[in-house]
């Protein structure tokens, strides 16, 4: 057979006479060291009384921290300012023993918080981050000024909310109210509803927003809105589709209010679909307009 041929037996190992492998004496196994258990039993105690050590230092050393500030987050400085004001009392007290859970609770009781989260931080300062309510509406309440924010919420007017609050529109005729668990009175959730759906419908429109300055809930799909000038009952139900009545509410006010004296119409009724019914304020008599 040439040289260059080989054979499978080539490739196997070679034995000797004990059967002993070739490869197995030339590349003998490494020794293993284990180790000794006592050894590691011994290095994991001690590792647990360093750590039942540090413990102990941290937990004498929390409880002589001490809330040194109160820092208010997400209004303005006055309204924080008040807030510390009124929280005075924990300065001084063991950062440890600060329940957050009975300070948030402490904190919600501001009328225009709609969230808070609290935290407390090693250096001794306790973090209260709000998020306030946001008034897109006024009304009145035995002769108080309340904003109703976005949730239906109604909060003391302007004077004690944090932010300088815009021309809104006034809302009256409010009967459906109940208490929450903050002590705070809110809109029922189909005023709420109708309320901002008006609103919506209010600020897409070319000049209604300038015009209207009141809205007012009543029953029987029969909620109205005033505009200045007029004492004209504008109806708007409570049906929705807000954005079609106020476009025709601009369309009569141009060809027909703006014609005639502001006094001459009691109510003009916008809830119907290409007809506009009006009442004259003397005498007493309903009109239909097609559309104009």
């Amino acid at each position: 057979m040439p040289d260059s041929e080989q054979t499978y037996s080539d490739y196997l190992p070679v034995t000797d006479a004990q059967g002993d492998s070739e490869v197995e004496n030339r590349f003998p196994s490494a020794p293993i060291h284990t180790g000794s258990g006592k050894t590691r039993v011994f290095i994991l105690l001690l590792v647990l009384a360093v750590f039942a050590v540090l413990a102990f230092y941290a937990s004498r050393w929390k409880n002589d921290v001490v809330v040194t500030n109160v820092v208010i987050e997400g209004v303005s400085g006055i309204v924080a300012k008040d807030f510390v004001s009124r929280l005075l009392d924990y300065k001084g007290r063991n950062l440890i023993d600060v329940d957050v859970n009975e300070l948030k609770a402490k904190v919600m009781q501001f009328p225009y918080v709609r969230e808070a989260i609290i935290s407390k931080e090693l250096n001794g300062i306790v973090r209260i981050r709000l998020v306030e309510r946001v008034p897109v509406a006024l009304t009145d309440m035995d002769g108080r000024t309340m904003a109703i924010d976005t949730e239906g919420f109604i909060v003391p007017g302007k004077k004690e909310l944090s932010g300088q609050i815009p021309k809104l529109l006034e809302v009256s005729g409010l009967t459906r109210l109940k208490t929450t668990e903050y002590g705070l009175q809110q809109l029922d959730k189909r005023d709420v509803e109708v309320l901002r759906q008006f609103l919506e419908a209010l600020s897409e429109t070319a000049y209604a927003s300038l015009l209207i300055r009141e809205l007012h809930f009543a029953g029987n799909n029969m909620t109205y809105c005033i505009a200045v000038q007029a004492p004209t009952r504008f109806i708007v139900g409570n049906d929705g589709n807000f954005k079609e009545k106020l476009k025709k509410f601009e369309i009569f006010w141009q060809k027909v209010v703006s014609k005639k004296s502001f006094g001459v119409f009691e109510t003009v009724d916008l809830r119907f679909r290409d007809r506009i019914f009006t009442k004259d304020t003397v005498p007493s008599q309903v009109t239909q307009h097609s559309p104009l």
